[in-house]
């Protein structure tokens, strides 16, 4: 199995083959899901005592499995928030996957995590965190979030004679489900700010001191949204720091999605404050082209980060006088060095090529709202927030939109799904794909006919 011969040359010249031909696939083809027993039939037995061949393995990759798959970079994948790595960070996730990388320690991996930095510090640079300021790069936003919450409670039950007191988290309404998911894995409370569009910092610090006593006591953290997944909404990051640093809450803001407009000179300000939490994510495989998976969590004092998470053990001694180790600053110990085709695309392209195509897309986030505008049979339910457009099909109810979206998708078309606006099912468009073009969305307009 670990032997170079003749038949591992061939199968890795296959395999390259095959993923420089996906790469270069402009458009992909958008392919969708298929029935499990469906699948099962087409594949067959693939593991067994004997194998079946790389060659074999791989055919049924390329030829089954691959295609049940929704290729997220089409420029049509207009759902949830889609990804548009550049060929660069494509190719480089090769190059880590076959450098055989340990991402743990500065001991196993200090050229990795040396530009894994560099690219934190350009983020972190974005943001307006001090040069002191440092972070990790994890799975996801939930991972970025859960994270970064746990260190908010460390220093907070630091400062605690009761360390079983539960602790309370404080968000928005809009808030990520991950945020719940953070408090449920934490076992911490967390209640939600009452709020129809983004929160206020008046309203976060009129509802804090309505609680009782023993419940403010209990806060240890306050996490604002910038660019709610829904609907792109960026909470009034600069009234709730304020709240914070008064009350003496953690404040950690989740930009997973739209953190990636402070690339974007022409929307800066919508995130003013940002520079002042405590904490914050932004996914890179989203809306900053890198392949998944990828967030950036960054911290402005690392070290309430390391209190929190670093890992001991009689073996994991030898680490600790490394200058930076991963593992420190998030619930990880072992981690692939996700960063890297990140930082590889941002030494290749430069920064402010990463400027102009946030801005390509902000720009046609405002395109899209004006042919919705100017189409008789929709009605746009909101302006554009960051790259999300809100609409309606007039006359619809949520059969009519889940017929047309699964329509859309066998025919290779498109992938829009329906979402909630109001309670009322809505259709809702994130463009983070600097290849999709006014075009595309006048299809997916012209198929709503």
């Amino acid at each position: 199995m670990h032997q170079q011969d003749t038949s591992t040359e061939i199968l890795t010249q296959a395999i390259l083959r095959y993923a420089v031909e996906r790469i270069r696939m402009d458009p992909p083809t958008l392919d969708g899901p298929k029935p499990e027993a469906t699948l099962r039939a087409m594949v067959g037995k693939t593991i067994n005592q004997e194998g079946l061949g790389g060659l074999e393995a791989l055919r049924i990759f390329t030829d089954v499995l691959a295609p049940a798959c929704i290729s997220v970079d089409h420029p049509r994948f207009l759902s949830f928030v889609p990804a548009a790595p550049t060929e660069a960070a494509t190719l480089f996730d090769l190059v880590v996957g076959a450098s055989s990388i340990c991402g743990t320690s500065w001991l196993e991996a200090a050229g990795a995590v040396f530009a894994e930095n560099e690219a934190l510090r350009w983020l972190a640079d974005l943001a307006g965190f001090p040069s002191t300021a440092g972070g990790v790069f994890v799975s996801g936003g939930t991972a970025g979030n859960l994270s970064a919450l746990v260190s908010a409670r460390g220093r907070w039950r630091a400062r605690q004679t009761d360390t079983t007191t539960k602790g309370l988290i404080i968000t928005s309404e809009g808030a990520h489900a991950s945020v719940g998911q953070a408090a449920y894995v934490m076992d911490a409370d967390i209640l939600a700010v009452p709020c129809e569009g983004p929160m206020q910092g008046q309203d976060l610090e009129r509802y804090v001191l309505g609680l009782p006593a023993s419940d403010r006591q209990r806060i240890f953290a306050v996490v604002a949204t910038s660019g709610t997944t829904n609907l792109g909404f960026i909470d009034d990051l600069s009234g709730i720091a304020d709240t914070c640093q008064s009350l003496g809450f953690w404040f950690h803001v989740d930009g997973a999605y739209g953190a990636a407009g402070l690339a974007a000179p022409s929307i800066r300000t919508l995130f003013s404050g940002i520079e002042r939490a405590d904490s914050f994510i932004v996914d890179p495989h989203k809306w900053l082209f890198a392949p998944f998976d990828c967030c950036a969590l960054i911290y402005r004092d690392p070290e309430h980060a390391r209190a929190a998470h670093r890992q001991h053990g009689d073996y994991l001694e030898v680490l600790y006088d490394g200058i930076w180790n991963p593992s420190d600053y998030a619930h990880h110990l072992s981690r692939r060095a996700r960063g890297l085709p990140f930082w590889f695309s941002l030494a290749t392209h430069g920064t402010d090529a990463y400027t102009k195509a946030v801005e390509k897309t902000l720009e046609l986030a405002q395109s899209a709202a004006k042919l919705i505008e100017a189409a008789d049979h929709c009605q746009l339910l909101l302006p554009a927030h960051l790259s999300i457009v809100i609409f309606k099909r007039c006359g619809w109810q949520t059969a009519d939109y889940k017929a047309w979206s699964d329509a859309l998708l066998a025919a290779g078309t498109g992938f829009v799904m329906p979402t909630k606006f109001k309670k009322e099912t809505v259709l809702r468009l994130c463009i983070v794909n600097p290849n999709t073009t006014e075009r595309d969305i006048q299809i997916i307009l012209d198929s709503l006919l």
